[in-house]
């Protein structure tokens, strides 16, 4: 059977701090108006998640187009192999090696921190998240949190946590539509309330909580989180490099590039094309407008629309994007082994 683009199924997750604001990308969410929808895992392919993150139990994204449909991401690599991830490598344990999401932030995240490199190294059911946040709505004065002040120390911040006071050490960066932000693992950061981001990260959702607004009926993990915190500001800008990109006359930008995953951010007016190379993995998180995905000569297309996410397996060879309304799209890449 011949691959083409697949379409992903999302995973809902309720969450305290969640709301309905995914409906705005075109979403059906379950429940009714009261129902918080914190997270719509996008791309998973996890045979495990940490009770405190995505509740527990495995989590597997399905197929949702054409011959393919209902499968998980994770029989159709298996099944198809390097047809579909081309020169990417596995994790460990077999699984796809990124974490998709979208984020719907209608209260503040808890002010979290995930494991570092060190702490992995000696806690091998923790796992290294490193995440990128493209911010797509944003109400006015909301903000990012993104490291701790300059001179905190462990003991300073252990304080601050115990008496309420730890968001005055964090660092609140204005969070504005279309900026995208890297947060290496063992970042103490936060989503403010009145934000939506799309969400590229490792393959993990082991998360240490370390203060949760007053909210009192999910676990901290202070200790924990001591133990990973880089203190002090994050200095992402290695990773975040904002190139301009041009290709076929369509410009776009280089928002994220490191060791574990690549993000462009493409903005086609309507009636513009993208051509695709087709010799590698991608995935595509189209976050505004519609258009048509054109593969394999005459009549291989497929209808995309906001709120899609696509994963064009690496055999589907020369492909493109053709908008039939303002589109904005983020394409995401892997490292090739």
């Amino acid at each position: 059977m011949a691959l083409y683009p697949l379409v992903l199924e999302p995973i809902y997750k309720e969450k305290v701090w969640g709301g309905r604001a995914l409906e705005r990308l075109g979403r059906v969410l379950p429940g009714g108006a009261d129902t918080r929808i914190g997270e719509s895992w996008e791309l998973a392919d996890l045979d495990a998640t940490s009770p405190s993150g995505g509740g527990g139990g495995g989590a597997h994204s399905r197929i949702r187009n054409g011959p393919l449909r209902e499968r998980t991401l994770r029989e159709v690599v298996r099944d198809f192999g390097r047809l579909v991830t081309g020169d990417v490598a596995p994790t460990p344990s077999g699984g796809f090696p990124l974490l998709l999401k979208y984020l719907d932030a209608r209260e503040n995240l808890s002010v979290q921190v995930h494991p570092s490199p060190a702490y992995v190294e000696t806690h091998p059911d923790a796992h290294l998240k490193s995440e990128a946040w493209y911010v797509v709505e944003a109400e006015p004065d909301s903000v990012i949190y993104k490291g701790v002040r300059a001179g905190t120390t462990p003991a300073a911040f252990a304080a601050a946590v115990g008496n309420g006071s730890v968001v005055d050490l964090l660092i609140p960066v204005p969070a504005r539509a279309g900026e995208c932000h890297y947060l290496p693992s063992g970042t103490c950061h936060a989503l403010g309330a009145g934000v939506v981001v799309a969400e590229v990260q490792t393959p993990s959702d082991t998360t240490f909580r370390v203060y949760d607004w007053g909210r009192t009926d999910r676990e901290l993990h202070v200790g924990q989180a001591l133990e990973c915190m880089d203190f002090g500001p994050v200095d992402a800008s290695a990773f975040e490099p904002g190139t301009r990109l041009e290709e076929a006359g369509q410009r776009g930008t280089q928002l994220v590039a490191c060791e574990h995953f690549g993000i462009r951010r493409w903005d086609l007016s309507e009636g513009d094309g993208l051509p695709r190379t087709g010799d590698a993995l991608e995935i595509l998180m189209i976050v505004r407008g519609r258009g048509v995905i054109r593969w394999g000569g005459a009549g291989h297309e497929l209808a995309v629309h906001a709120g899609d996410t696509v994963l064009l397996p690496a055999v589907l060879g020369a492909a493109s994007i053709a908008a039939h309304a303002d589109m904005e799209l983020l394409e995401v890449d892997l490292p090739r082994a």
